[in-house]
């Protein structure tokens, strides 16, 4: 485990977008402080996010990162981050074709798009 950052070890999977869990793909427009981001999700709205404390100085998010994000089901369009994508997931969900064009141009026209 030497050079491995963000606690557990995973399997090498890439979680993907679920219904069924009711996670979404979205893009961290604005870091907000106290431990909060404003992302845009793939269903076209905004929402503040949460970083859970498991994230919390081990995963540093910046504007512009693809990110899995799990809403609250509240009125007050709230929710907490699941997973913040690296590169080489970023480009391998890309090549999948499974993040909407609206989201790409948030990250800066990633892709060749």
């Amino acid at each position: 485990m030497v050079g491995h950052k963000g606690g557990k070890e995973r399997s090498g999977e890439t979680p993907l977008p679920s219904d069924e869990e009711g996670t979404m793909l979205c893009v961290a427009e604005k870091v907000l402080g106290g431990n909060f981001v404003e992302v845009m999700c793939s269903d076209g709205n905004k929402y503040r996010a949460m970083i859970p404390g498991k994230m919390r100085r081990k995963i540093w998010i910046h504007e512009g990162d693809l990110v899995l994000f799990l809403p609250w089901g509240t009125a007050d369009m709230k929710g907490e981050l699941v997973h913040r994508y690296n590169e080489g997931e970023t480009r391998e969900l890309l090549r999948k074709g499974l993040v909407p064009k609206e989201l790409v141009e948030l990250m800066g026209g990633e892709g060749g798009t």
